[in-house]
């Protein structure tokens, strides 16, 4: 893949890629009344007070979510070990940054960018890691991407990366295709590993 040496960012998702939770997203959608595509950009569309109505149903969801949420195992360790190589981490998530500060508090975590829906940016769109890599000046073919679903391999297409690593869980779909699957942090951890020891 020609990573040797020469990532200097990752961008993490954040649930089912950092923390395990348990988001029956069939049974939102529904609650919601949304058929098909992105949440966010439903909710974004509608006029108010409808909008915030909604917005609200979504947060006590995540809200539940996210006070259930368990640290994936291995994922202290991967950080870890990205900062002893000196390499930039960051976090792009569709949750709100309540929720994110929530989980940073609980689990003594630290990254060094962190970009909620907040930002008006969001999943499945390469916006949001357009914006993390502009940051940090650091091109596509410099950058890894780490999620667990098609949100995070299409907004990694779209922004250029090519890198992209899939953190393998119930809500990944069987026939995930442009990414590297794994199904735990450790043979993640192992994989970059024994890259930049080539």
């Amino acid at each position: 893949m020609g990573l040797k040496m020469n990532f200097k960012l990752v961008i993490f998702d954040l649930d089912g890629t950092i923390v395990e939770n348990d988001y029956d997203w069939a049974a939102i959608r529904r609650e919601l009344g949304i058929e098909s595509g992105s949440i966010l950009a439903y909710l974004e569309s509608l006029p108010e007070p409808l909008r915030s109505e909604k917005y609200a149903l979504l947060e006590a969801r995540e809200k539940e979510q996210t006070e259930k949420s368990v640290l994936k195992k291995g994922t202290e360790k991967l950080l870890g070990w990205l900062k002893e190589k000196g390499v930039r981490i960051a976090l792009v998530t569709n949750n709100s940054r309540e929720n994110v500060n929530y989980l940073l508090r609980k689990f003594h975590l630290e990254f060094d960018y962190v970009l909620t829906r907040e930002s008006g940016w969001h999943k499945p769109s390469a916006k949001p890691f357009l914006v993390v890599m502009k940051h940090f000046l650091v091109a596509p073919a410099e950058t890894l991407v780490i999620g667990d679903t098609n949100y995070d391999l299409l907004a990694a297409k779209e922004a250029g990366i090519s890198h992209i690593f899939i953190l393998k869980n119930q809500r990944t779909p069987p026939d995930l295709k442009g990414a590297q699957i794994f199904s735990s942090v450790s043979d993640l951890l192992k994989f970059l590993k024994e890259l930049l020891s080539c």
